[in-house]
Formats: C-alpha cells, structure tokens, sequence
C-alpha cells in the first residue's frame, strides 16, 4: 500500500470515528449536547441539522469515490464549530476541559489534508460539476 493511501486511510478513520461517536449524544438529545445549542440559539433543529451533515461526512470519508466531498463538509463543519467554540461556547465547555475543541481541531486537521491529498478528486468533480453546467 502506498504511504500516502496508508496516511490518508488513517486520517478517515480518525476523522469518521470522531465525527460518528458524537452522534450518539446529538441524536438521543442528551442533555450536554441540548446545552450546547441552546447556547448557540439553535437547539433543536441545529442539534439534529448538524447531527445529519456530520453523518453524511462520516459516511462520506470512510467510501473512496466520496473521500474528498467527505473531507470538504468536514472541512467547513469544523470551522464552524472552532468558531462557535471561540466566540460563543468557550474553549471548554460543559466542564469538558476542551474535549469537544480539542477534537473539532482533530478533524479539521485530517479532512484540510485529506483535502490535500485527494486534491486530483476534487479537481475532478470540479471539472465535472462545471461541465454539466455549461451542457444545460
């Protein structure tokens, strides 16, 4: 297996893993995770809306052909939870001593290199979404 294959299939499962476990928490409304998006004045179609992006990425990283789409929601859905983390939640939040965004920093950091990794993907659906435009 090539190293950047071995890396790459590294940093999906990391990042699918990190990204899956917490829908447990989303899903079943636990108490923490309705805390959380109260606080954001999102709570509950946020919680769920975002419970639901976060599983299509998941799903998306952990199936070749989808690597790169699965890398770019996680790209732009932990951004938008460092960003909730640092002007709104706080760094810890919950009493959780920055778990939450020590982990949002873990997958953004995998899907950016995964992005770069599979950038000859994403070049390609570029071409591809662009082609079917300029055919209608």
């Amino acid at each position: 297996m090539k190293k950047e294959l071995f890396i790459s299939l590294i940093l999906r499962i990391l990042a699918a893993i990190i990204l899956l476990q917490t829908l447990y928490f989303k899903f079943t409304g636990a108490a923490e995770s309705i805390e959380l998006f109260t606080k954001l004045g999102v709570e509950p179609v946020g919680r769920i809306g975002i419970g639901i992006i976060e599983l299509i990425t998941g799903i998306a990283l952990l199936i070749p052909k989808t690597v790169f789409i699965g890398a770019f929601l996680g790209t732009g859905i932990m951004l938008g939870a460092i960003l909730s983390h640092v002007f709104v939640l706080g760094i810890s939040s919950n009493g959780d001593g920055g778990l939450l965004f020590l982990l949002a920093i873990v997958v953004l950091i995998c899907s950016v290199s995964l992005l770069f990794l599979h950038k000859t993907k994403g070049i390609s659906l570029l071409h591809q979404l662009l082609y079917s435009i300029n055919k209608k």
